[in-house]
């Protein structure tokens, strides 16, 4: 059969597409890496969930290589060895099933960070090709048709919107908000509530969430959570012009002598090869798979790979720069009741040092420790003044007890722009390859000096509202190591070919019926999660592809 349309991931980027193209009346083909999971495959057990291979590959069977820069030299290490996993969700849906939906839009001056601070020294840092007036109707179609709930906080650095409030009301709130609030209004910074992808009422085929305790890195049991699947996918079906195929691990993009796509490959679960043919091909895979895929479907047209002679596939990859700074607070600080309500949301973000008279600044998100009692308990077996020394017997017993009934940690992540530079990218070794002989991705996580510097700035007003809530036990990690769950660029976006993969439009310069729409665009990522910024960018595009589609095929 030839469909219409062949997308190949289903996640944030996916989404939008297949949900827009199909309601037009496309026929459309998912290609989906992973299992079709349902709702009711999703659960809060800990072992299942988190601790086991259930919703990503083995790392002995399918690996990336990391390159860091040792001993003066860029190194690779496997990540079957260093358990460093860069899947982040190989099901339908993808990622977004196990989000926790921090929505914050990018600010208008995040599309031109280049214009607004010049670029720095060591970096690739450019405006974007598009404004932030071109994204502001889609960020607000996100808004109502994924579903976003919060309250709008006015503060120096909030974005104009056309919508003054969140389509669903604010979640409830975790009881040390009052004490935040307080500690923010000493400090003089301002009150910033986090809106998120989890809806708050009952919609269509979707249940308010119920607050279970265990939300980030856990599917959701509602459907309460924004995902791919729940909020977009689902709905398409009801089309009949989306066929899903799951399981479909696609493997190289075919072109013919014109440079058009005209089929994908891809193995089955069982290893067998098969193609599916279409009109026109999205690709959403996730960052650095995206890259990968492109630079392994390699032929004569494209010898580097599909859309890649002008060399630019794989280049300026992005992830976040940041860290963490953690208290305690026990009885001294609220009623233990209070402090140990299960399931309610901090809400709470530091945006007040988003942007410097100087320097791009960032942003620090209030959350408790994830419940994850498993994995909380194991790190209690190590004796809190000599490190070396193991913690047994009564005393291990006491120390859990203690830890899960007498105090709560709060967390204050840090998120700092990631900056694009020539040491951040996606390629492909030949020398390593997956269980099914494909070239794994290689991912170079050099990181600009400047990210780690925002992150010790940030740091210090982390600590600061710790101190003031008078918080024991303060620690902070600050690093330059990427987040593996926040992956953008590799196929950057912009208006000249010689510097960039893709269009305005995230149309392939070289191969017109390819669009890439996952995070993968993004010249420059901002200071936030990137998901409510796909989303609405593949709206965009899908926009632009239903209105254009005969003439692109």
């Amino acid at each position: 059969m030839m469909y219409d349309v062949c997308v190949v991931g289903s996640g944030a980027g996916a989404g939008p597409i297949i949900y827009e193209l199909s309601k037009k009346g496309l026929k459309v083909c998912v290609l989906e890496k992973g299992e079709a999971f349902k709702r009711a495959d999703f659960s809060k057990d800990e072992m299942a969930t988190a601790r086991r291979d259930i919703y990503t590959p083995k790392l002995e069977d399918e690996y990336h290589t990391i390159e860091e820069y040792v001993d003066k030299e860029w190194t690779k290490f496997p990540t079957y060895d260093s358990g460093w996993n860069f899947w982040n969700g190989s099901l339908l849906g993808g990622s977004s099933n196990f989000m926790s939906g921090f929505f914050y839009r990018l600010k208008p001056d995040d599309f031109r960070l280049a214009s607004v601070y010049g670029k720095l020294e060591g970096s690739n840092i450019v405006d974007w090709p598009i404004s932030y007036d071109d994204m502001e109707k889609y960020y607000d179609k996100v808004e109502k048709v994924v579903g976003v709930s919060g309250e709008h906080s006015d503060y120096k650095h909030a974005e104009p919107r056309s919508s003054k409030n969140f389509p669903y009301k604010a979640l409830d709130e975790h009881p040390i908000t009052k004490l935040i609030d307080e500690s923010l209004e000493k400090l003089s910074f301002s009150i910033v509530k986090t809106p998120r992808a989890i809806i708050s009422e009952d919609s269509e085929h979707r249940s308010a969430c119920y607050y279970s305790n265990y939300c980030g890195s856990y599917g959701c049991s509602s459907g309460a959570k924004g995902s791919a699947r729940e909020a977009l996918i689902i709905p398409a079906l009801n089309t009949n012009n989306v066929t899903i195929i799951a399981n479909a691990f696609v493997i190289k993009l075919n072109t013919n002598k014109n440079k058009k796509i005209t089929s994908a490959t891809y193995l089955s679960k069982s290893g067998e090869k098969k193609e599916v043919k279409a009109k026109l091909f999205v690709v959403a895979a996730q960052a650095s798979e995206t890259s990968r895929l492109l630079l392994n479907s390699k032929n004569e047209n494209f010898p580097n790979g599909v859309s890649n002679n002008s060399g630019n596939v794989g280049k300026n990859f992005l992830s976040s720069s940041g860290g963490i700074v953690s208290g305690e607070f026990d009885s001294s600080a609220m009623p233990l009741d209070d402090l140990l309500t299960p399931g309610l949301f901090v809400n709470r973000a530091i945006k007040d040092f988003y942007f410097t008279k100087d320097f791009k600044g960032g942003m620090l998100e209030l959350v408790f420790d994830h419940a994850n009692p498993i994995r909380r308990a194991s790190f209690l077996k190590w004796d809190d003044e000599n490190s070396d020394n193991l913690v047994f017997g009564k005393a291990l017993q006491d120390k859990i007890y203690n830890t899960f009934t007498k105090k709560k940690t709060l967390n204050l992540e840090i998120f700092a722009d990631w900056t694009p530079n020539d040491n951040s990218f996606v390629s492909v070794d030949s020398k390593y390859k997956d269980k099914y002989g494909i070239p794994v991705a290689n991912i170079r996580i050099g990181a600009h000096k400047q990210d780690l510097e925002v992150s010790e700035f940030l740091e210090k007003k982390g600590r600061a509202l710790l101190k003031e809530m008078k918080a024991s036990s303060i620690s902070s990690n600050v690093s330059a190591l990427p987040s593996q769950n926040l992956q953008a660029g590799g196929c950057r976006f912009g208006n000249d070919s010689k510097t960039s993969v893709l269009n305005k439009y995230c149309q392939s310069h070289e191969v017109n019926n390819l669009f890439v729409t996952d995070g993968s665009f993004m010249p420059t990522g901002g200071s936030v999660p990137y998901t409510f910024t796909i989303y609405a960018n593949s709206f965009r595009v899908a926009d632009y592809i239903n209105e254009n589609f005969t003439k692109i095929v």
